[in-house]
């Protein structure tokens, strides 16, 4: 993992100011500055959440209550703008609301949304190309793979940033998912 910084980043790092995702080692806001592990940690925690939603729909539970606590939990909705670019969206590309992004996650008729979230995954894991982070906000870069029921991953690309609510908890404020480029 790298480390950015220089006037570009913090320039970046400037669109992005809000609150980020996890708790900050139990510190509280403006005692702590956003490390590299406090984003890690928040990360580990995304991707347990998806596949959480995902266990919770194949079980038959409250999918939605899942997928709420964990867009409750992890993004800024409510706390900042979100600025939330999902990986499966054409027509709706970006997700300026929390019920556009619960769409996005657990399907909702009559929108391109079949429910990201509730397609049987069964872990996250990620490769940071480059984390950024200051006293309170975080940006990452990289690639995260998705492990599906048939044991196969899918590789997606993802930038995130995080800003650190007022209780020091990061909070994804930014958050962009691509499929890796084809020439095909």
């Amino acid at each position: 993992m790298k480390m950015v910084s220089g006037i570009a980043a913090a320039g970046a790092l400037a669109l992005l100011s809000g609150c980020a995702t996890g708790p900050l080692a139990g510190h509280s806001h403006g005692s702590h500055s956003v490390t590299e592990a406090d984003v890690v940690a928040a990360q580990q925690e995304w991707g347990e959440g998806i596949v959480a939603i995902s266990r919770v729909h194949s079980d038959g539970g409250d999918y939605t209550a899942r997928a709420t606590e964990h867009i409750n939990t992890l993004y800024a909705y409510g706390v900042t703008d979100v600025m939330f670019k999902p990986t499966l969206a054409a027509e709706d590309q970006f997700r300026e609301s929390f019920d556009e992004a619960l769409s996005y996650f657990v399907g909702r008729e009559g929108t391109e949304d079949g429910g990201f979230a509730i397609s049987g995954w069964t872990n996250v894991r990620w490769q940071n190309n480059a984390v950024y982070t200051d006293s309170d906000s975080a940006m990452a870069m990289g690639n995260y793979w998705f492990t599906g029921p048939d044991g196969n991953e899918t590789k997606v690309e993802y930038t995130f940033g995080y800003v650190a609510d007022a209780d020091g908890n990061l909070r994804i404020n930014l958050h962009h998912s691509s499929l890796p480029y084809s020439a095909e």
